[in-house]
């Protein structure tokens, strides 16, 4: 009996320390990085998430609604560059109001930095930085974007045909409270 007490101490040990290793595997880490659309990415207390990206068709009814609000100087589109769309979310699972970022870029492997056209008030879908309200999202629940199919708010950007061969394009957003911190999705092109 004397000899069955170790080994039972030492597996009473063994359960103990996995059980205590099981807990610390509950934790979630920070996602400042992910590989494909649709993960959540964590930056300054808020979770962002590309719902889709695509290129759009300036002729096609449902993209042209997503054009409305193009200032005239960017409306031009050079035959050798497409539109291209992002619809995002944002959502703060948290109590407290956090800012919502932004800069965003879009980043091809040759060093080339895009960033989105600033869209008029009359762009119903156009991402609007804003204070996201505790448990709160962008976009706001009961709004055009959110009851749209893709529910995300849309950044707009030109960008040239040569770019888009030069993949993986990294689209990069800056946390607004300290800028240096980014967060950043390869995107499905």
């Amino acid at each position: 009996m004397r000899r069955r007490l170790p080994q039972l101490l030492l597996l009473a040990t063994a359960v103990l320390a996995v059980g205590a290793l099981g807990a610390c595997g509950n934790k979630q880490d920070e996602v400042t990085h992910a590989e494909t659309e649709g993960a959540y990415l964590d930056l300054g207390g808020l979770k962002y998430q590309v719902q889709i990206s695509r290129q759009l068709n300036a002729a096609d009814s449902e993209d042209k609604g997503y054009l409305i609000g193009v200032s005239p100087q960017d409306r031009r589109l050079p035959k050798d560059q497409t539109w291209y769309a992002i619809f995002i979310r944002v959502q703060n699972t948290g109590d407290d109001p956090k800012q919502a970022a932004e800069e965003f870029e879009i980043r091809d492997t040759q060093g080339n930095v895009l960033r989105p056209l600033e869209l008029a008030p009359v762009n119903v879908f156009a991402y609007r930085p804003a204070h996201v309200p505790g448990k709160g999202l962008i976009p706001e629940l009961d709004s055009p974007p959110a009851e749209n199919t893709i529910q995300g708010s849309l950044l707009l950007f030109k960008v040239p045909y040569a770019n888009l061969q030069n993949r993986p394009l990294e689209f990069e957003i800056s946390n607004p409270a300290n800028p240096s911190q980014k967060a950043s999705v390869a995107l499905d092109v």
